[in-house]
């Protein structure tokens, strides 16, 4: 089975706490919230678990993930700090 899918998605933890912009089948950015402070990171696949993780949260993502808008996403990147 072909899926074909268009980047970036957008994804979340129920929690709040972490929120992701998947780039690509291979590359994501995460935004990590702790209290006050947020970190912003980018991970880049190397191996094959990682390119696993992208994959699930792609396509797999309801067991784990929720799915949210572009919006949702660039207002908690644009507010609060960075560390």
């Amino acid at each position: 089975m072909n899926k074909e899918i268009t980047y970036p998605q957008y994804r979340k933890y129920s929690n709040n706490k972490s929120y992701f912009k998947i780039i690509s089948s291979e590359e994501f950015e995460e935004i990590q919230l702790l209290g006050t402070k947020k970190s912003v990171h980018l991970f880049k696949a190397k191996i094959l678990p990682d390119r696993n993780l992208i994959y699930d949260m792609t396509f797999d993502y309801e067991k784990s993930w929720v799915k949210i808008e572009k919006d949702e996403y660039e207002q908690v990147k644009n507010q609060g700090s960075f560390s």
